[in-house]
């Protein structure tokens, strides 16, 4: 399970990072789904390996535009590229009202189907046949959602005693079996897959928030989470100055409801664009790391654009090279 930042700053882009999104593979080396699509964000996808021709589906936290204007431009150009399959865009109601208004009033026509699945429903679940999703929601000027991505269709392990005890030899059952299916045997008898496999590892679990000023919120959806990507827009005395309205988090309470969940990982990202990369100016982005890892423990990232960590199988994320 890969993700790429294809854009890290808070409401405005700056020289060096676009509004948000990111890009999230999983099911093989070409597909993958991406979370808010901010203005600018089909340039930014030009510069990474991802494609709109395999992007499976766009999931939007939120109506606000730095998390939705680059919607229309995204989906025209897939158009003009020639895509025919299917595209889900998961996100609020206001979402697809705003999509259809932009392209209804710029003469503009989709060459696919966009299926349109309400992430504020009570009852929301999506699922393909890589990922199951669930939305948990959360605290913002407008409905908000963070996306919990829980890993489907593990491997099997085969348990080769168990099945020699049972009579049933090496062959194509064997490969069924592994596969997840259960198997009529020439005898006759039913070899069920969960008797004679199993799933050796936990599934990979992740949890990508939208703007939210109460990340304790998260709290039980981040049972065996192992990454958690969260907005930390400020560091506490910035957010203090800045007053409740805008209800973002700091780096401070992200932290301490990091710490407290006992999140293995945490990826911060959707910076104030006050914060500058250059070591010399103020407010410099270390500022928002020195106050997270003053609290948090864990593994600790801060998101740039077109920064690259890959969750392997063995649960830990790490900084990957490829974009």
């Amino acid at each position: 399970m890969e993700f790429t930042f294809l854009g890290t700053s808070a409401g405005t882009p700056t020289k060096s990072r676009n509004v948000t999104g990111l890009a999230l593979s999983h099911g093989g080396p070409k597909h993958w789904y991406m979370i808010d699509c901010g203005e600018g964000t089909q340039h930014q996808l030009l510069r990474t390996h991802h494609s709109v021709m395999q992007l499976q589906a766009i999931f939007i936290t939120h109506i606000h535009g730095d998390h939705t204007f680059g919607l229309p431009g995204l989906l025209t150009s897939a158009s003009m590229l020639g895509r025919t399959a299917p595209l889900y865009l998961i996100a609020p109601r206001p979402v697809i009202t705003f999509v259809e208004a932009a392209l209804g009033n710029s003469d503009s026509s989709l060459s696919f189907e966009l299926r349109f699945v309400d992430s504020e429903a009570e009852s929301f679940h999506w699922e393909d046949d890589f990922l199951s999703v669930t939305a948990v929601p959360l605290s913002h000027r407008v409905s908000c959602r963070a996306f919990v991505f829980t890993e489907k269709n593990l491997e099997r392990q085969l348990l080769r005693d168990r099945l020699e005890a049972a009579g049933i030899k090496a062959g194509p059952a064997w490969g069924q079996l592994q596969q997840g299916q259960d198997v009529v045997l020439e005898d006759g008898r039913l070899a069920r897959c969960d008797e004679y496999t199993r799933i050796a590892r936990k599934p990979r679990k992740v949890i990508v928030a939208g703007d939210n000023d109460q990340p304790d919120l998260l709290l039980e959806a981040s049972t065996d989470v192992q990454v958690v990507i969260h907005e930390a827009t400020y560091t506490q005395e910035v957010s203090d100055r800045v007053g409740p309205w805008p209800q973002h988090s700091s780096a401070a309470q992200v932290a301490r409801f990091a710490e407290a969940a006992g999140v293995a990982n945490l990826v911060l990202t959707h910076f104030s664009s006050r914060y500058q990369l250059n070591p010399d100016a103020y407010p410099h982005i270390g500022e928002i790391e020195s106050e997270a890892r003053g609290i948090y423990r864990g593994n600790l990232y801060l998101a740039k654009d077109f920064a690259c960590y890959e969750l392997g199988k063995d649960l830990m994320l790490r900084a990957a090279e490829r974009l």
